[in-house]
């Protein structure tokens, strides 16, 4: 560990703040674009969906694909698509043009986690790696109260455009300043050295090597930077292998992980504010109290940096996920401001651990040459569940009502839970090499 780590991960941060901004912005301005006409709960439900759906595509184009292009390529090309897109959904004239920029949208920053959490894993020794990952989480989630005070201040506002265009045009300003920085970071040397490219591999590892001018008290370089120790021959990974042993069920435990978890990490992240005004409070009153829980979104991940290598990963995705569901059965039935706010604040916190832990766990479970195939098309059941259970709970909503919608949430954690605890491998203080055998 030394000085190279510490650049990359804050440039590599960046972009995920960017994502979390992205997703919680619509969750935020859905309220209020409700609440002003712009879109009936049906339109903003489609504007949910579809965005999925294009993060869905995006993660199969460029997750997948950064196999074969590599991680910083897919990592710039998807920023560039993200940014374009946000900016033209600010001046989106009617819901339809909202709908379809959204799409494209999604497209540009669907695989975005994907690509971090394979280049982060592939960067940084397995004694760091659960910390490093946790660490692009943390930073990500401050994004959640950022947007959250935005939308609350600039909302009610229209200086020259609508307060919610705003909101847009400034999240899409940031991802173009965040690819601009990340135009100095190398690609990753273990998937240059999966595709046969040694030369370069080499010459990467010994400018990082120098950059973090690693000693030890005999004044000879340190251990080396981690390149994958396997035979030095190109390695060519095909789809077909996700379905032979012994990544089978690896990949079916993952494709059922996502399809559930999305269903009740998604569905509080993207619709409290919503919740709330169905519940008949107000929207400023809504802003203020999803404000509040926002406050909180960062510590999830904080606690992560601090137990991720110490306390098994497994297990504490098994604990997570038990208490998301008891905590947002609170947040549905407790009509209290301030035990409605306590127990969204504990589903966030809960939620945002867990979501930190996840995207380490599972970028641990495959190969290097197959790292972002793996990932990315287990990871992409995430985003097409998304559509459908964004298209689940506007329906659940409007016929039960907040607390049938939490409750179909509260089984979609247990069901997790359930998959985690009876087929997740360990992980933690593992190579990744090892893992992959």
């Amino acid at each position: 560990m030394g000085k190279f780590h510490r650049r990359f991960i804050t440039l590599v941060s960046l972009g995920g703040w960017f994502d979390f901004y992205d997703i919680y912005m619509m969750a935020y301005i859905g309220a209020a674009l409700q609440q002003s006409g712009f879109l009936t709960l049906h339109q903003f439900t489609n504007v949910i969906a579809v965005g999925f759906l294009g993060m869905f595509t995006g993660t199969i184009v460029f997750g997948m694909g950064s196999d074969r292009m590599g991680r910083r390529s897919a990592f710039v090309t998807m920023l560039l698509i993200y940014s374009f897109f946000t900016l033209a959904g600010a001046f989106a004239p009617s819901a339809t043009w909202l709908l379809v920029l959204r799409f494209f949208a999604g497209i540009g920053i669907g695989a975005e986690l994907v690509v971090i959490d394979t280049y982060v894993s592939e960067m940084v020794p397995s004694s760091a790696r659960g910390r490093y990952v946790a660490i692009t989480q943390m930073t990500g989630f401050t994004a959640v109260p950022v947007v959250a005070i935005l939308v609350r201040l600039l909302v009610p506002t229209h200086f020259a455009l609508e307060g919610w265009r705003w909101v847009m045009v400034l999240g899409s300003f940031g991802s173009a300043l965040a690819w601009y920085f990340r135009r100095s970071l190398p690609e990753s040397p273990r998937w240059l050295e999966s595709r046969g490219r040694h030369q370069e591999a080499e010459k990467i590892v010994a400018l990082l090597e120098s950059e973090s001018q690693a000693r030890d008290a005999s004044g000879e370089a340190a251990a080396r930077f981690p390149v994958a120790e396997a035979a030095p021959v190109a390695e060519r990974a095909s789809f077909a292998e996700l379905w032979r042993p012994p990544y089978l069920c690896r990949t079916i435990m993952l494709v059922i992980f996502h399809v559930l978890q999305t269903i009740g990490y998604y569905g509080f992240a993207n619709w409290a504010p919503t919740f709330l005004l169905r519940r008949g409070v107000s929207l400023l009153h809504s802003l203020e109290y999803t404000l509040l829980i926002a406050l909180v979104s960062p510590l999830g991940p904080a606690l992560a940096v601090l137990t991720s290598d110490k306390l098994e990963r497994k297990w504490t995705i098994v604990a997570m996920a038990l208490l998301i569901a008891a905590f947002g059965l609170g947040f549905a039935f407790w009509s209290l401001p301030t035990l409605i706010v306590a127990s969204g604040a504990l589903v966030t916190l809960c939620s945002n651990w867990f979501s930190a832990l996840l995207h380490d766990y599972q970028s641990e479970l495959f190969p290097t040459r197959m790292r972002a195939t793996g990932v990315g098309f287990t990871y992409s059941w995430s985003r097409l569940s998304a559509v459908f259970s964004s298209l689940l709970i506007g329906a659940v909503l409007m016929r039960g009502g907040v607390g049938a919608v939490f409750a179909v949430l509260a089984a979609a954690m247990c069901g997790v839970a359930f998959v985690i605890g009876i087929f997740g491998p360990r992980t933690n203080r593992i190579a990744l090499e090892e893992l992959a055998r």
